[in-house]
């Protein structure tokens, strides 16, 4: 069940307040019963003083007989003070001494009485006044009943507890409508974030309006939405580019279908027709493997595998597999550097030949690519850099986006599906690594990186007896061997 914030912030503010109310009134019960105490030693000291005073004069009969009926006058009806007074001699006697269990004693003769007969605590002051005259030594005992006490800490508790949970109510209700009010550019805000739709997805929330602890809130909201809003446009331009290209090789079997089933055809026309059809096939294969490739990427799969290589033999092994475009391509290769990782051979070679197709296809006869090894803190970056006409800003940004092309009408469209660099990116990320492209200077360079072994040395020579901390390889050989 959802829970409101604002009745829940007024609960918690009546339980404070409850709880800050109960604290101040046990701390006033406290003091008003220490005073009240204070009050009645007082009290009692004062009466035990005029008490004194009587029986320490009350030297004769008579004068005893006059002491008691003062005694007998000071002594309220409702039994709150009690005087008594004990002798050796029978006739210089008053009262009857409290007697019962003791519950405190302090210094100075104080004694806390729970008297036998029942009845309220007593406060018992006694003190011993010596013989005088004809008086004998008497023993005085002057005790104050705690009712008065009782019933007024009776009351103020009973005040005092009623004023809290009057108190705390009071908070509830008025913390509820001051939440409310505080909550109200929340409600805003959820009204603003309701009217986020589809159609709509250039909404945002308005955060002028709104206060500090909510503006981060807000702005991080934003955020989301703008990358939410980014993945939705590059989700339907993927659903866009993917509909396109594979809506070309389709139409090409449906068109070519059709022609051959137009009239009857030798064996060696359906044969190329056949032939035509498996090559388109062979593409949406392609290009089908690759959508399956980076959805698993999407998915956070990272290289599985992984063995301790050198990244130079690797690249190597890459090189010699690109002979025939390169010599096609009347292009040179170099390669510079070495470092160990731990790769997956397998998908370390596609990004390799990525990255090389691309270099060799925007190269002009008798350019030189340059394959660099290098060590940078925590990764191995390998960078492919080629001459060419300089790119852009906003291009490089889109570089290794999905069936992104610089150039929309270029002739190698139809065997360039635009996934080429995407792929690289994905094999970076699957080993924790990153992509760059950078033009300068007429040179384009195209480079990712793959996380390092620990405590990497930095580069290292490629083959054995290298003269040189990089060794520089040079491929154009190949192309000129074959073309010899």
């Amino acid at each position: 069940m959802n829970r409101s914030i604002a009745r829940r912030l007024a609960l918690m503010f009546a339980f404070v307040a409850l709880f800050v109310f109960t604290l101040v009134g046990t701390g006033l019960f406290l003091v008003l019963r220490t005073q009240l105490e204070h009050h009645l030693r007082e009290s009692l000291d004062d009466r035990t003083q005029i008490a004194r005073i009587i029986v320490y004069h009350a030297v004769t009969p008579e004068k005893w007989r006059m002491a008691r009926e003062k005694l007998t006058d000071m002594t309220p009806h409702d039994g709150s003070t009690v005087y008594a007074v004990s002798s050796t001699d029978p006739y210089f006697h008053y009262g009857t001494p409290v007697e019962g269990s003791v519950v405190t004693s302090w210094p100075g003769g104080y004694t806390r009485v729970t008297p036998a007969d029942g009845g309220q605590d007593m406060l018992t002051s006694t003190v011993v006044i010596p013989a005088y005259a004809a008086r004998p030594p008497v023993r005085l005992q002057v005790a104050a009943s705690y009712s008065p006490n009782v019933r007024t800490m009776r009351v103020f508790g009973s005040a005092l507890a009623a004023l809290s949970a009057l108190g705390s109510l009071a908070v509830l209700l008025l913390s509820y409508s001051v939440t409310r009010l505080g909550l109200a550019p929340l409600t805003r805000l959820t009204r603003d974030a309701s009217a986020v739709s589809p159609n709509n997805r250039s909404q945002r929330l308005n955060t002028a309006s709104l206060p500090l602890e909510l503006n981060d809130l807000a702005n991080s909201f934003n955020g989301a939405l703008e990358r939410l809003d980014g993945a939705y446009g590059r989700l339907e331009s993927f659903n866009a580019d993917v509909a396109h290209e594979l809506r070309t090789p389709v139409t090409i079997l449906i068109g070519q279908t059709e022609v051959a089933l137009t009239r009857n055809r030798s064996v060696d026309d359906l044969r190329h027709t056949l032939q035509s059809n498996l090559e388109e096939f062979e593409r949406m294969r392609a290009i089908i493997n690759d959508m399956l490739f980076l959805a698993r990427a999407d998915q956070g799969e990272r290289a599985t595998g992984l063995v301790e290589v050198s990244l130079a033999a690797e690249v190597e092994h890459t090189l010699e597999f690109l002979e025939i475009p390169l010599e096609e391509a009347r292009v040179r290769a170099q390669l510079r550097g070495d470092a160990v990782a731990r790769v997956n051979r397998s998908l370390f070679g596609r990004a390799c030949t990525n990255l090389l197709m691309n270099a060799i296809q925007h190269c002009e006869p008798g350019a030189e690519i340059n394959v660099t090894i290098v060590c940078e803190e925590d990764q191995v970056r390998v960078a492919v850099a080629n001459p060419g006409a300089p790119i852009s800003p906003e291009v490089l940004e889109h570089l290794f986006d999905r069936f992104y092309r610089a150039e929309v009408s270029r002739t190698n469209s139809r065997e360039n599906h635009g996934l080429g660099l995407a792929i690289v990116k994905a094999i970076a990320e699957m080993h924790r690594g990153t992509v760059s492209a950078q033009s300068a200077h007429g040179i384009n360079t195209f480079a990712f990186s793959v996380a390092a072994l620990p405590m990497e040395a930095g580069l290292r020579p490629a083959r054995p007896n290298a003269g040189a901390a990089a060794e520089v390889v040079d491929y154009s050989s190949l192309a000129k061997g074959k073309s010899a």
